[in-house]
């Protein structure tokens, strides 16, 4: 029987949601570091690059359990 939103895998899809938020945090925080720890200057569209994947990482870290994993189901 499929629910609201379809047949959804609630605890998989938060669980790649948290990962995948992980993943963008990490690159992000890693390109900035390791460039400014060889001391070389990034473009303005790298920096802000590697800014916005820190950012949306965060973002989809926190935001993927929530929803994914409290509030779709609930609303079933």
């Amino acid at each position: 029987m499929t629910g609201r939103y379809g047949d959804l895998d609630y605890p998989t899809l938060a669980k790649r949601g948290t990962l995948l938020g992980l993943c963008l945090f990490a690159v992000g925080a890693a390109g900035e570091l390791g460039a400014h720890a060889m001391g070389l200057q990034l473009p303005a569209w790298e920096a802000t690059l590697l800014f916005d994947a820190e950012v949306l990482g965060v973002a989809l870290f926190l935001l993927s359990p929530l929803v994914f994993g409290v509030a779709l189901p609930l609303t079933e």
